[in-house]
Order: structure tokens, then sequence, then C-alpha cells
């Protein structure tokens, strides 16, 4: 699976370069963005801009894993998803379980912010 990943100083993007994601791609990029956890940049981007499908399986594993970055105090925000993945994302009620921003920007400062409450906390 090829994914592009750029390291910033409070976070790293993965942007998977695949049209569609199943399962064991998604086992693949999982286990990249949780190896973030453990090492400096903790939080994780997930850009979806080249994907335009997703499984079942990899549509929850990606929920699950977005909350196993919360449990860690960390963040984890998924951006420009198409519109089929998103109304695949709410279909299956997972949509309203994620943090989820229509551009890269956004995601970029919903992660300060939520680095900013940490520090206040």
């Amino acid at each position: 699976m090829k994914v592009k990943i750029d390291t910033k100083e409070k976070f790293c993007v993965f942007t998977p370069e695949e049209v569609s994601l199943s399962g064991n791609m998604t086992e693949e990029l999982v286990n990249k963005m949780l190896a973030t956890i453990n090492a400096e940049p903790y939080n994780v981007i997930l850009n979806m801009q080249h994907v335009a499908a997703v499984d079942g399986a990899s549509a929850e594993s990606l929920a699950q894993t977005q909350q196993e970055f919360y449990e860690a105090n960390q963040s984890m925000v998924i951006c420009c998803l198409e519109k089929s993945v998103e109304k695949f994302l709410d279909d299956k009620e997972l949509l309203e379980r994620m943090n989820v921003t229509p551009t890269e920007s956004e995601a970029w400062d919903i992660v300060q912010m939520e680095e900013i409450e940490r520090e206040f906390l």
C-alpha cells in the first residue's frame, strides 16, 4: 500500500494513495499510524483525498483507531473525505463517532486546539 507521510512539528499527515481501502490495506495503514502513539509527533491527520471507497471492516477499523488515539490522550483527525466515503460512513453510523473535517487545514487547526486543551488540563 502506498501512503505518503508528511511529518510536522505537532502531527503526522498520512495520505493513502489508493482509490479504495480494503481490510488488509487498512490494517497496514493503522499499524503505521499507531506507531506514532509512542513517538513524537503523537498526533495524526488522515487525509483521505484519494480514497473513493472503503469497506465495512476498514471503516470500523478507522473509527476504532481514532478512539485509541483519544484514549491515549492524542488526536487523530480525518480530512478530505470523498462524498461517497462520507455517505458510506454516515450510513454505517460511524461518521458521528469520528473527528472529521472538510480540509487538511481545518484538521491542523483541530489538532492544535486539542493540544492547547490538553496543556490546560
